[in-house]
């Protein structure tokens, strides 16, 4: 099929095969001037400076697309490799404490400039990616409108736990509020099956579907297989990519619940059963069955299993929030790998059950380590 016959995402609608090959070009154009300030500023980190040469060429490939100088199936992989290299190497000076910060004038506002090109040659990965696929630029729209949506029910969910915290909580504050820690991490789990499940229902209802869309069946010999195969391979990534990060003198930031479970050991009598019991099988309800198999409608299967997870790490923010923004990147970036595992081993069996015994099992154990 030619570049102008008709859009590959099954719409049928006729498109020009340079509209997503200019939104390219603006973001890639967007990505280099964000790294040339810095690096005209006098950084010297030469990860940045081959990042921004890497920029040049993201930028100079979706030109070339725009202008018909290069055919898609060379373009695509060209744009998206080049912008997954940006996406890497700028991450990795965010990770050693280079932000690239600018005042914005007479706004006040210091900008990062790296997390811009951060964040915006990711973009630059999407478009690369549904440029090599021949989709047109409605089906770009549609998938960022979808995008949009399962952002904001993800977000629904941390709002509903905070809504169902503070409902939960009122017979304590009415009390005078004096009550151990250990009673308030009940009530924080408790929040997490009120406000994730809440979410997850309201969302089957606005979509006017029924409880058949929730994938939940029972065990069987292949089901066990993935769940030990899961659990071992996200055991397994958080070694490998933890140890990678020390390697590369990258540091993260801990977990809320971490930093707290270390400050009161008795704690985790609540948080390791709940880790099993209640987040693994209730996050993975609503971040799984609900956004990522929503997406299927929209992506492919496994463009489906990458959104999600942008998804999941992008409402993990607030619980990472700990350190400076330099860890904080680095423990999302590890998170997001990690979710990418849930994605795919959810892809692979359609069993809810399997995300939610390999998320709650892989929680609960690094849980565990804590009290070695």
């Amino acid at each position: 099929m030619s570049d102008t016959a008709r859009a590959a995402d099954g719409d049928g609608v006729p498109f020009s095969s340079t509209a997503v090959p200019a939104v390219g070009t603006v973001l890639s154009a967007i990505v280099l001037v964000a790294l040339l300030v810095p690096v005209r500023s006098g950084a010297d980190d030469l990860a940045l400076w081959v990042a921004a040469a890497t920029a040049v060429v993201t930028t100079g490939t979706f030109l070339a697309r725009r202008h018909a100088l290069l055919e898609r199936r060379v373009a695509g992989p060209v744009a998206v490799g080049s912008s997954l290299l940006v996406v890497l190497l700028s991450g990795y000076v965010i990770t050693q404490g280079s932000l690239g910060s600018v005042v914005v004038p007479g706004l006040e506002w210091s900008i990062s400039l790296l997390f811009v090109a951060f964040f915006v040659a990711v973009g630059c990965v999407g478009v690369g990616v549904a440029d090599h696929a021949g989709i047109s630029a409605q089906g770009l729209r549609r998938r960022l409108g979808r995008t949009v949506e399962m952002m904001i029910v993800g977000a629904g969910g941390l709002v509903g736990i905070t809504i169902a915290s503070i409902f939960l909580s009122l017979p304590v504050q009415l009390t005078g509020g004096d009550a151990p820690e250990l009673l308030w991490t009940v009530i924080e789990y408790l929040a997490f099956v009120v406000g994730l499940g809440g979410v997850a229902v309201g969302y089957l209802a606005f979509r006017e579907r029924d409880l058949s869309f929730i994938d939940l069946e029972r065990p069987t010999a292949r089901t066990v297989g993935w769940i030990v195969v899961g659990l071992v391979v996200i055991l397994g990534a958080n070694v490998g990519l933890s140890a990678l990060m020390g390697l590369l003198g990258i540091e993260s930031s801990e977990h809320t619940t971490t930093q707290r479970a270390v400050e009161n050991p008795d704690l985790l009598f609540v948080i390791i059963p709940a880790m099993l019991l209640i987040v693994g099988p209730f996050e993975e309800l609503l971040y799984r069955n609900i956004v990522q198999k929503s997406l299927y409608e929209t992506f492919s299967r496994y463009g489906a299993v990458v959104v999600a997870s942008v998804v999941f790490t992008a409402v993990h923010i607030l619980a990472y929030a700990t350190a400076g923004p330099d860890r904080i990147l680095a423990s999302l970036s590890l998170l997001f790998v990690l979710s990418l595992i849930l994605g795919f081993v959810y892809e692979r069996t359609e069993n809810l059950l399997v995300p939610a015994l390999v998320h709650g099992c892989y929680n609960a154990t690094v849980f565990a380590m804590l009290f070695v």
